[in-house]
């Protein structure tokens, strides 16, 4: 077996572990055989409490991670830029924005927060675009732009604190959450917009590729370039907006990820994104056990976690790309 398929056997290996440690630790215990046999059977009453409280917790967190990470691939490859990610140049807190906006006004059209979402997260990729393009899209122009819109956006996000309803705040709080208190309502909202998602961009790989090239280069292959970046782009908005709707912001995932998964499998898009869809889902349930149980009964979001792993790795990757354009 070569690097890729150890590679391969080992995320999943991990995966399955952690989503195991997940599921039976906590507030309420459960041993490994006693989860299975009360899941299939339903006469334990600690599994059902599980089942209802902590499952939708685990699996919302599996498709967060799965999808910024594909998100962050899917914009990298775009933008041909490594340091792209949803969470960092603003397009998560656009979505994150407009999903506030939606809950406040229509609370009872949950189901339609990722469309709304979208539309957000949409906004702050177009004004990315527009203010980053000078003759081409420098990665730190990109990097820079993208930390202004992310600012502004949260910048008015946090604004509905300061409005003088408990209702409009309890709201935020909600929004802006990570996975505590997800219901099987948001697993569905989740599995319904992230499957489509994620399954339209596994099969965008070949674009990916052809989008490493340059664009007089890609042409020739026949690609039309300007229509891929569209629509690639679409969907790499759409995984990072229903993410952001169900789950709560959280930055630094399609950084981290698609970064070590080029290491570990290549360049080649068609491995790289079911790879890194895995590598998301890994990372950020990791996450969010770890910050369920190492000061329990209280929590650390997962969004913190990230923060403080994927702040210096963001300084990381802006000096090593200064180090290659100096060179």
């Amino acid at each position: 077996m070569n690097k890729i398929g150890w590679s391969l056997v080992v995320v999943i290996l991990l995966l399955l572990i952690v989503t195991l440690v997940s599921v039976t630790s906590g507030s309420i215990k459960v041993g490994s055989l006693e989860f299975i046999q009360g899941l299939f059977m339903g006469t334990n009453k600690k599994v059902e409490i599980i089942k209802d409280l902590r499952l939708p917790r685990i699996i919302v967190a599996l498709f967060v991670g799965a999808t910024l990470a594909v998100s962050g691939v899917l914009l990298q490859a775009v933008m041909r830029n490594p340091l792209a990610d949803a969470g960092v140049i603003g397009i998560s807190s656009g979505a994150g924005v407009v999903s506030l906006l939606f809950v406040t006004l229509f609370p009872q059209l949950f189901y339609w927060l990722p469309v709304f979402a979208f539309f957000g997260g949409a906004l702050a990729c177009f004004l990315v675009y527009s203010f980053s393009w000078k003759s081409g899209l420098s990665p730190i122009r990109i990097i820079l732009v993208g930390l202004a819109i992310n600012a502004t956006f949260t910048g008015l996000g946090q604004s509905f604190n300061y409005r003088g309803s408990y209702a409009v705040t309890s709201i935020n709080q909600a929004v802006t959450s990570i996975f505590t208190m997800k219901t099987w309502n948001d697993v569905h909202v989740m599995l319904i917009y992230g499957s489509i998602g994620l399954v339209v961009s596994f099969f965008l790989y070949a674009w990916c590729n052809m989008l490493s090239l340059q664009d007089k280069s890609a042409q020739n292959l026949g690609l039309r370039v300007t229509r891929a970046r569209l629509i690639i782009s679409v969907v790499a908005v759409l995984l990072a907006a229903v993410a952001t709707a169900i789950g709560g912001m959280i930055a630094f995932v399609g950084l981290l990820v698609p970064h070590i998964a080029r290491l570990l499998v290549g360049s080649d898009h068609k491995i790289l994104i079911p790879f890194s869809a895995l590598g998301g889902a890994l990372l950020v349930l990791s996450a969010d056990t770890l910050g369920r149980t190492v000061l329990a009964p209280s929590e650390i979001p997962a969004s913190i976690i990230m923060a403080v792993i994927g702040g210096p790795f963001l300084i990381f990757m802006l000096r090593k790309s200064d180090k290659i354009r100096g060179n």
